[in-house]
């Protein structure tokens, strides 16, 4: 078996890689210096980056990962057709946007702000591995809470929650939604 050099092997790692892998440990695995593991990874994504490669090397969860290209999507699109029942319902969206803005939420919670039952859209959630529970509320029946995951993070590409967009942006004014009330209220004019 042969040698590899230490870019070569970091690379290789990368390209198996489920979840972005801290740099730390990328350090360990390759018995490295922490601080050469980094000029490594700057390296590479400036190599790819300078080739125009087909994928692309980034920071996001508090690790690295190979990415495909962003102007690869038409390819890929078209390539992964069959899955597009993977898509994730308008239920389940905004399912996942109240978990992610008002963590740790319960499922109760959950479906005040919803409107609506929003239990299967939690399952789902899970099952995907985008939600999971966080812990227990101390109030009768111990309700579990619910908090997104790092594979949230890194299918978002964010580096942490604070990277939401601010909710504000997408909220209408406060008067504007008085005025919207009032007028479906039955007998209004």
């Amino acid at each position: 078996m042969g040698v590899m050099n230490d870019k070569a092997a970091l690379e290789a790692i990368l390209f198996v890689a489920e979840a972005p892998i801290p740099a730390g440990e990328l350090a360990e695995v390759l018995e490295l210096p922490a601080a050469r593991v980094n000029e490594l990874l700057e390296e590479m994504r400036s190599d790819l980056e300078q080739r125009e490669a087909g994928v692309v090397l980034r920071e996001v969860a508090g690790g690295w990962r190979l990415y495909s290209h962003p102007d690869a999507y038409q390819y890929l699109e078209r390539f992964s057709a069959s899955a597009t029942a993977r898509k994730l319902s308008s239920a389940a969206l905004e399912t996942l946007a109240v978990i992610a803005y008002k963590q740790p939420v319960s499922r109760s919670q959950i479906s005040e702000i919803r409107g609506v039952d929003s239990d299967s859209a939690v399952r789902r959630l899970e099952r995907l591995g985008l939600v999971e529970e966080k812990g227990r509320l101390s109030i009768p029946g111990n309700p579990a809470v619910y908090g997104t995951t790092d594979l949230f993070l890194e299918r978002l590409g964010l580096q942490s929650l604070k990277e939401l967009p601010p909710l504000a942006d997408h909220v209408p004014p406060s008067d504007f939604v008085d005025t919207l009330e009032e007028s479906l209220r039955p007998g209004t004019p």
